[in-house]
């Protein structure tokens, strides 16, 4: 029995995962144990728990191998800098130190880090290093259900490569062509997340929540000077009105001038239709670059499965698109599609291209809900709240879900939490806030009071499989969260005239479906597909709600507040269930009423966390 170790870190969304035989075991990012949202430092705690988990020592691992090649990175920031030098001295000086120190050593910095987890481990020869684009492939090809498939991978940067094509047959990837930096799509949209007022790699889905709000007035500008881009979705970007390459931001006044403002000032500066008109004109552009790249590579290579990966397949709107013209019989995502998922590509990468090893089960979807972290025993959960002094009710398992599910019905917000920890960036179903879609208040009261987030944010709806094609136009599984579609034409309702002439964030207040707190302004949603054999809890729950409401949709958000990582163990639950106007808490078999709790323990929890 071989087991590899697979490790993502130092950039951002550090993560560790753990396969046995080629078989997907655990995997978790280290935001969930260390609190700190996207945390990039090396991910003791990630690897610790992958590792109890199977109940293994470093000495029962094989191999242990790194997401990207620190010296091919450390080669592009030197190139970088002698073709734009003299500009890019000041972000340079501040970037070499850190090189010079860790980086550039990474295998002895590896080996010192790995040594804390057992001090006897001595064997740097177990050390590997993948390429971050391979290890993004890798994540998407080898769990999914395809023998053969086209494999796109997108992101910011890794070490050269931003955008990747590799063709993966049986247990075979090949990369076949790559667009290198500083031209990338991860970067461009980057860009707007930053002009807009967002947090750069936290911020992006927010840009895309944003984009229906507004009209893609700019769409000719973006293509006529910021992008050349070609009808087979290749592209190159104007670098005259970026500073990602050599400053210290992603746009400067160039770009500033051409728009026409200036970035927005985070909680500043108020989000105005001039931003939805940005952030809807480059959902627009990146929707036309991943189209025209698809389109082309199909036709290139004649393959009907498509998978992806890396930061940008997590544009789940871009993703629906794809899904709508049909030019693949097959889609699949990796759900942690960013650098998170490259800890696992790292160790599938390794087990099957360099070790030569057969795919098993391959007809199957091998990321088994990527329910894949942390999970808690009814004793454990009781002895954590005995000892926060909680007050809960036991139920059983049908008793439970009925109680929930009527609760539910009632109007009232649950943080449900069950079984193990989802790994990827959606709540799934074990860590989620969940709500009756039917009621109109339900977004802005889920974004306000309890997420303490922005009012425009979008939620998905679970929806139970068997009912998918009743309430949206969309027949595929899609249990990671992963596609947009539209809601039903015969769900929708219909708008009177003086709605009608609204625009903007006044479209929010506006009833558009019987299931309003799903139906985003366009009439899509992001949908999560439920089957008893991936989530047979969830499942139950969705079933009972539907035998009381007649709905078989649930609003599931992410359990977690505004700039905290999603809740990892009993303990977070309760401190957010406390922080927080959510009315039930149900961990496990675990009843929780807010009204029954003491006072004492309610916490001021809305500043606890840095905004995202």
């Amino acid at each position: 029995m071989k087991y590899i170790l697979g490790i993502s870190a130092f950039y951002h969304d550090s993560a560790a995962a753990l396969i046995r035989d080629g078989e997907i075991i655990s995997a978790a990012q280290e935001e969930r144990f260390t609190r700190k949202k996207h945390d990039s430092s090396y991910p003791f705690n990630a690897i610790e728990f992958v590792l109890n988990h199977s109940k293994l020592t470093l000495a029962d691992v094989s191999s242990i191998v790194f997401y990207e090649k620190p010296f091919l990175k450390f080669e592009r920031l030197l190139e970088t800098y002698v073709a734009f030098a003299p500009k890019g001295f000041k972000s340079f000086s501040r970037a070499m130190p850190i090189w010079l120190k860790e980086k550039l050593f990474q295998k002895k910095l590896l080996f010192d880090y790995l040594k804390k987890h057992d001090q006897n481990f001595n064997d740097e020869k177990k050390i590997l290093f993948s390429e971050h684009h391979l290890s993004h492939a890798a994540s998407a090809f080898y769990p999914s259900p395809f023998k053969e498939a086209i494999v796109l991978t997108a992101d910011g940067v890794g070490e050269w490569a931003t955008t990747t094509v590799a063709i993966g047959k049986d247990n075979k990837l090949d990369i076949k062509k790559e667009l290198h930096f500083p031209h990338s799509l991860g970067l461009l949209y980057s860009a707007f997340t930053y002009y807009t007022g967002f947090k750069v790699n936290s911020g992006e889905y927010k840009l895309m929540g944003l984009a229906p709000y507004g009209k893609p007035k700019y769409v000719d500008i973006i293509l006529k000077y910021l992008i050349d881009l070609k009808d087979d979705g290749t592209f190159m970007l104007n670098q005259e009105y970026f500073d990602y390459s050599t400053g210290l931001t992603m746009t400067n006044k160039k770009f500033d001038d051409l728009f026409g403002a200036k970035p927005r000032k985070p909680n500043l500066d108020k989000i105005s239709q001039f931003h939805m008109d940005i952030a809807s004109s480059i959902q627009n552009v990146t929707e036309q670059i991943m189209l025209k790249l698809v389109r082309s590579l199909r036709k290139e290579y004649g393959i009907s499965n498509l998978c992806l990966a890396g930061g940008v397949a997590l544009n789940c709107v871009a993703n629906g698109k794809i899904l709508d013209e049909k030019i693949y019989e097959n889609i699949w995502v990796q759900p942690a599609a960013g650098d998170a998922g490259g800890a696992l590509g790292a160790a599938l990468a390794y087990w099957h291209i360099d070790l030569n090893n057969k795919r098993q089960n391959i007809k199957e979807d091998n990321m088994m809900g990527s329910y894949l972290g942390n999970e808690f025993s009814q004793n454990e959960i009781q002895k954590i709240f005995d000892d926060i002094g909680a007050d809960y009710k036991i139920y059983n398992d049908e008793d439970l879900i009925s109680k929930t599910a009527t609760d539910l019905s009632n109007g009232k917000a649950v943080g449900w939490f069950q079984g193990r920890m989802e790994f990827g960036p959606r709540a799934l179903g074990n860590r989620s806030i969940l709500a009756d879609p039917r009621s109109s208040e339900m977004q802005k009261n889920l974004n306000i009071k309890i997420k303490y987030r922005e009012s425009f944010r979008p939620f998905a709806p679970s929806v139970l499989k068997e009912d998918l094609v009743s309430w949206f136009e969309m027949n595929i599984d899609s249990p990671y969260m992963l596609f947009v579609a539209n809601i039903k034409k015969e769900k929708i309702l219909q708008l009177s005239e003086d709605e009608k002439k609204k625009f903007g964030l006044d479209l929010l207040n506006i009833k558009k479906s019987i299931i309003p707190a799903v139906t985003h302004v366009d009439y899509s949603a992001r949908i999560q597909t439920v089957t008893e054999k991936l989530n047979k809890k969830y499942f139950l729950l969705l079933k009972k709600f539907k035998e009381i409401t007649n709905c078989p949709v649930l609003v599931n958000t992410s359990f977690n507040i505004r700039g905290e990582p999603i809740v990892s163990s009993p303990e977070d639950a309760y401190r957010c269930f406390m922080g927080t106007e959510l009315d039930i808490l149900v961990v496990g078999n675990c009843y929780i009423e807010k009204i029954n709790q003491d006072t004492n323990l309610i916490n001021n929890y809305k500043n606890e966390f840095e905004l995202d």
